[in-house]
């Protein structure tokens, strides 16, 4: 079986670099093909010019916020269903309960978990979304 095919895309939306350099290459590491944007509004063109099977969304980020796109990609028949992580810091409870009740499937505080950890809630969400394809 050609590998390239069972890569899993992953949008990681998070306007730190630091941040997303860090996760960028973990999940590289892990296999994911791994697509940026600093801010809701480029993770939205990402949306419309590629495919992708999951979203990093940060919360706070400038031009449009991770709640609004939230909001944009759970009004879009071809993005209601993709599944997202919140990647969130630990002041942003109100936001996260929002983000939750929009339709995000899971979120993660930055300062809490490591890469590793991200990756191991990343696959399983992944196992528990094919699971309820079947």
């Amino acid at each position: 079986m050609d590998s390239m095919l069972t890569k899993k895309r992953v949008l990681l939306v998070e306007d730190d670099t630091f941040v997303s350099n860090i996760y960028q290459v973990k999940l590289e590491k892990e296999g994911f093909v791994v697509a940026l944007a600093t801010n809701g509004l480029e993770a939205i063109k990402q949306l419309e010019s590629g495919s992708f099977d999951m979203v990093l969304l940060d919360i706070v980020m400038p031009y449009m916020d991770g709640i609004e796109t939230l909001k944009k990609m759970k009004a879009d028949s071809r993005w209601q269903r993709l599944p997202v992580i919140l990647l969130t810091n630990l002041s942003e409870r109100e936001k996260i309960e929002e983000a939750l009740g929009i339709g995000a499937n899971d979120y993660l505080i930055k300062s809490h978990f490591t890469p590793s950890e991200v990756i191991e809630k990343i696959n399983a969400l992944f196992k528990k979304t094919e699971s309820a394809k079947m």
